[in-house]
């Protein structure tokens, strides 16, 4: 039995998205509705809480839909104000435990925290904090955030969440939910996005702007990097409780993460990836009769590939879009057709002609080769393909699900080699400076990058404290078992 669609497993995967609602009756049915939107930044777990003097909450693994839906009790969630989390899991597991929002009872008061991001020194803190007696009961580093709320000496929720976000490291895009307080806050950097919407004398918190849509609520702005804003019944209030940088939003949100009808940081995303695809037919034009996008991600850069080549725009592929998330493959030869559930050519468009596939990204390389020769099988007598980022030679430590360097094709491949091994006639990505001009900036700032591009160039903008602790540990010997200490289990939002 295998989980997932075989082409997913060769995607990066965003790993959380997180919406909230204040002061509306009807705050937890709309924030699952919100979180109906925000589906595609996390598949394994979907979780509300609300409060009305009481808190509430539903937590479940899978979909917001398989566990939102008729068939099921409905969910006990009143009150004027909620907050939801979607998740996929990393190293911790698609366990319940690990389903957000997580609640704690603080000297302060109740409070549940959703989180979207990745806290790069989350398993030091969780080391010293079990030494300090604290006790887990997941593997999320949204639980270390909560376990230094807790240990604060500081009196309001607000406070103690800056007083714990100050000690952390990493990405983190967060909305918390207290008794009389909706807090939403990015980290300083910025990467991961959080915005905020009006509906009615109402206020929404949403990682995208899909979310304010889906329920009719009007987009304000976004939530700046640094700020926190707390929202309760006399209105809002904007803090700017961290040190000024320069911020370093997630370039790879406008390749593939966020939706494209959603509005990030000023951008129409839908508009940015067919920029992308102009640019890529500017930097690797060929001869060829047709371009031809891999459903659904590929799709505006395909558009904007086949505007700035000339060539024709085709659906020479063709999604399956009711393929169920889990599947048996009992044997080699139906696990090599496996590709074929979510994909299938268009015989009729292929046949005898010279194609360009547009994908948004190479992980492994794995499913690259399945659909190229898929697309030969049909007929093509040639296949280009065009990738609509630079090669991803690095791993994501910001809340995204990244293979280790060692299993990203990218980083182990030149190109040409990459081009043998999924067996294209000719593979062009986007340069880097090709990517910046997309979005608007000129080239990329060598000195000072003005987006978080690490996945492509190793230019990590915070120390990455979890990491070179592992680097050192496997230089060290190895401890006997009365010498060692707990083998913390990593930790991931």
């Amino acid at each position: 039995m295998i989980s997932g669609h075989p082409f997913d497993d060769d995607k990066l995967r965003e790993e959380c998205g997180v919406f909230g609602v204040f002061g509306r009756e009807d705050a937890g049915a709309l924030t699952i509705l919100g979180l109906h939107a925000l589906q595609h930044r996390g598949e394994e777990g979907v979780g509300v809480a609300s409060y009305n003097g009481t808190f509430h909450h539903a937590r479940h693994v899978g979909l917001v839909g398989d566990a939102f839906d008729e068939t099921q009790p409905k969910p006990n969630l009143p009150g004027r104000s909620a907050i939801g989390h979607v998740r996929y899991s990393t190293t911790g597991g698609s366990l319940a435990a690990n389903v957000q929002p997580m609640y704690a009872d603080l000297a302060g008061g109740g409070v549940a925290l959703a989180h979207n991001g990745n806290l790069t020194n989350a398993r030091s803190l969780k080391r010293d904090l079990v030494t300090r007696g604290a006790i887990f009961q997941s593997t999320s580093d949204t639980e270390v955030i909560l376990h230094l709320m807790a240990t604060s000496r500081l009196r309001g929720t607000a406070d103690r969440i800056i007083d714990a976000l100050r000690q952390v490291e990493g990405a983190f895009s967060l909305v918390a939910l207290t008794t009389k307080k909706l807090i939403g806050v990015r980290d300083p950097l910025g990467v991961r996005p959080l915005v905020l919407g009006r509906i009615g004398d109402g206020w929404v918190f949403s990682s995208e702007t899909c979310g304010l849509d889906i329920i009719g609520a009007t987009f304000v702005r976004d939530v700046e990097p640094g700020e926190m804003v707390i929202i309760n019944d006399q209105g809002l209030m904007s803090l700017r409780p961290f040190n000024a940088v320069p911020p370093r939003f997630c370039i790879f949100e406008y390749v593939y993460f966020a939706r494209p009808d959603s509005m990030v940081e000023g951008r129409n995303v839908y508009e940015v990836r067919k920029q992308i695809g102009r640019e890529l037919a500017r930097e690797h034009a060929v001869a060829a009769d047709m371009v031809i996008p891999i459903p659904d991600s590929g799709v505006p850069a395909a558009i904007g590939y086949a505007s700035g080549s000339g060539i024709d725009f085709e659906l020479g592929i063709i999604r399956n879009h009711y393929v169920g998330r889990t599947f048996i493959q009992p044997t080699q030869e139906i696990r090599d057709i496996g590709v074929k559930l979510k994909h299938n050519t268009n015989r009729a468009q292929i046949a005898g002609k010279r194609v360009v596939l547009v994908d948004d990204s190479i992980v492994r390389g794995t499913t690259s080769r399945k659909i190229i020769q898929m697309v030969r099988d049909a007929g093509a007598t040639e296949v280009h393909m065009r990738i609509a980022s630079p090669p991803t030679m690095n791993p994501c430590f910001y809340g995204v699900d990244t293979p280790r360097r060692e299993n990203l094709m990218a980083a182990n491949m030149m190109v040409e080699a990459m081009r043998q091994k999924i067996n294209a006639d000719s593979l062009g990505f986007i340069s880097i400076d090709g990517l910046y001009r997309a979005v608007g900036e000129a080239k990329r700032d060598t000195e000072l990058p003005q987006f978080c591009d690490a996945c492509f160039t190793g230019d990590y903008p915070t120390i990455l404290t979890d990491e070179l602790n592992d680097q050192k540990s496997e230089q060290l010997p190895l401890l006997s078992v009365e010498d060692s200490s707990d083998d913390l289990p990593n930790a991931a939002a």
